[in-house]
């Protein structure tokens, strides 16, 4: 398996196009922002795109799903039913509207072809991810493991977490997905986040200061506590 990340769009976001080298099968994770660019990287290596997945449903992840979609109709959209609300029209023109200075226009939004769920295990010829629910930045949120990496979306940064002060955003669910869900992965596991670069495992266990002890203690009504992801 051969990961490539593109970061793209004003904030940055982490595109994903996941690769099994031997067939060209590849999973694209989180399409936001600039479809042509992901659909150029996968026709310059001569990929058959399987599966378009989201780690969740925040439209900075989404934007380009249907216009990639559009592109790879045989591909299958995969989401989390807990964001299914932030597909729906007026929840998706109103995430437009907020982030209208950034250009992103009103594209259509995304159709889920399958929903996601805790324990999938999807499979696309040589590639092989886990599906594990990790609610907290929001109640659809998932992380994706896979031959050694995990894709965390916003729930899991290098030395932060994703932010909790948005709807569906809970911080005890949030240290709790990362708790159970993610640190009980082998240290050397790459943590291949939303935004920003990579990091391990172990490093976060380590040295993350949101998940030492008496992080539960932080108020989640204050202020944002996290970087804004």
């Amino acid at each position: 398996m051969k990961v490539r990340m593109l970061p793209l769009g004003p904030l940055g976001n982490n595109v994903y196009i996941v690769v099994a080298e031997t067939t060209k099968e590849c999973v694209i994770i989180d399409p936001g922002w600039n479809a042509e660019v992901i659909l150029k990287d996968v026709r310059e290596h001569d990929l058959k795109v399987r599966a378009i997945l989201a780690t969740h449903g925040h439209i900075d992840h989404t934007n380009g799903i249907a216009p990639v979609k559009l592109q790879v109709a045989e591909a299958v959209v995969g989401i989390h039913k807990g964001d299914a609300a932030m597909l729906e029209p007026e929840h998706w023109r109103d995430a437009c509207l907020r982030l209208a200075m950034t250009g992103v226009g009103v594209p259509d939004a995304p159709v889920a072809d399958r929903w996601i769920e805790a324990g999938d295990s999807l499979d696309y010829g040589e590639l092989h991810l886990e599906v594990r629910h990790t609610p907290g930045h929001s109640a659809g949120s998932v992380s994706y493991v896979g031959q050694g990496v995990v894709f965390s979306g916003d729930t899991l940064f290098m030395q932060s977490v994703g932010r909790t002060d948005t709807p569906g955003g809970s911080w005890q669910q949030l240290l709790n997905s990362i708790r159970t869900q993610l640190l009980i992965l082998p240290d050397e596991t790459v943590v291949l986040p939303g935004h920003g670069p990579k990091t391990r495992i172990g490093i976060e266990r380590g040295y993350n200061p949101f998940l030492q002890e008496g992080a539960e203690l932080l108020d989640p009504a204050g202020p944002p506590i996290s970087q804004f992801r």
